[in-house]
């Protein structure tokens, strides 16, 4: 199951709105036979990889006394591609090992129950933490509808941001501004508030690693980004999205649509934007863009902190550079909270060096809750 979470990690970025899988077959003795992942949305399934290459290697008979392990239960259903609990049964292999259950309503179990129907040894929730928070995007984006929203934050040991005068080049070092570029391959959208658009004119492309580019989204409430941005010029207008308030129409808005950019409008509450409606919109998507399982929040103070006290946030990532400012701009603005009870604390979390800084991971789910358990 180890080898299927790492085959399975090579689709990161290629298989949204799928989930990521991995497939092994192994024979009798333990022995690895066949191996394959799914590669990519529309592609065929791991499955279908890990039984070709062991019917290549190995010949079709090495199938009917094999293994077949799986992170993700089988699906059971025409989508894309045929069903791969029947492509199992077809094959005749006799025993099927999986990590976690699909939360799809048309997968759900009904996998599972197929191949035991048809006389398949079954066995389940095999690492199924690991396996969970491997796929929680897929996951949280099933059961309710939004993505999954990953906070990321860049500060000083001493929770600044950025120096007084709004600097903030480089307050990190380069594998961690490496792995950020990392994270927007992997991930489906990268967002920013309109005051970091304007005041730092990001590209949010990914330039420090290879891997294919992300939706953009860049909040704009009242319509009023300069039509100079880069976000609005460069050369993924296709991949561009601004959310501005119902019956907001920007005077870039429609230059930037014929160049393939999309507008979408969401309520206004008390002079924000509704978050929760922005994250409901782009969990739906629509004719010019497709459901959105994750969004990189790479905010500023006013963004990030609205997105904390209103417990919008599924993950935080907090890279913790090795420097001392003493004054600047703080990381986090009011909370609202004024009790040490009170503090915000996850459910799980980690702490690892990325280059000489830190980084801290939080999730406001444990694993155990991911996999419904």
């Amino acid at each position: 199951m180890e080898r299927c979470l790492d085959l399975a990690r090579r689709g990161a970025g290629s298989v949204s709105p799928n989930p990521m899988v991995g497939s092994v077959l192994v024979d009798e003795s333990g022995s690895v036979i066949g191996e394959g992942w799914h590669q990519m949305f529309g592609g065929p399934h791991a499955e279908v990889h890990a039984i070709d290459d062991a019917e290549r290697k190995n010949g079709r008979d090495a199938l009917k006394s094999a293994t077949l392990v799986v992170n993700l239960e089988p699906c059971s259903h025409h989508g894309k591609t045929p069903p791969c609990a029947d492509l199992i049964i077809d094959n005749g292999i006799p025993r099927v090992v999986v990590g976690i259950t699909d939360p799809n309503p048309e997968v759900s179990g009904r996998g599972i129950e197929r191949l035991r129907e048809s006389g398949v040894d079954v066995t389940t929730g095999v690492l199924a933490a690991d396996c969970a928070r491997l796929n929680e995007p897929f996951l949280h984006h099933q059961r309710t509808g939004r993505p999954l929203v990953i906070l990321k934050v860049a500060q000083t040991l001493d929770g600044f941001v950025a120096a007084a005068d709004g600097r903030s080049q480089w307050i990190t070092g380069e594998v961690s501004r490496r792995r950020v570029h990392q994270m927007r391959a992997e991930l489906d959208s990268v967002m920013v508030g309109s005051g970091t658009a304007q005041s730092d004119d990001p590209a949010l492309t990914v330039r420090l690693t290879e891997g294919r580019q992300p939706w953009r989204i860049v909040l704009d409430r009242e319509g009023t980004l300069s039509a100079d941005l880069k976000l609005l010029n460069d050369e993924h207008p296709d991949r561009t999205i601004v959310a501005v308030g119902e019956g907001v129409n920007p005077a870039y808005g429609s230059e930037f649509r014929n160049r393939g950019g999309a507008v979408i409008e969401v309520p206004v509450h008390n002079e924000h934007l509704d978050l929760g409606a922005v994250f409901n919109v782009l969990g739906r998507g629509n004719e010019n863009v497709p459901p959105l399982l994750s969004v990189l929040v790479e905010a500023g103070p006013a963004l990030g902190s609205a997105l904390i006290r209103e417990r919008l946030v599924d993950r935080l990532h907090l890279f913790v550079a090795p420097k001392i400012m003493g004054n600047g701009i703080a990381s986090f603005r009011d909370l609202g909270i004024s009790q040490l009870d009170e503090a915000i604390t996850f459910a799980q979390s980690k702490w690892e060096p990325v280059g000489d800084d830190m980084l801290f991971t939080g999730f406001a789910k444990s694993s155990t809750e991911l996999t419904g358990s």
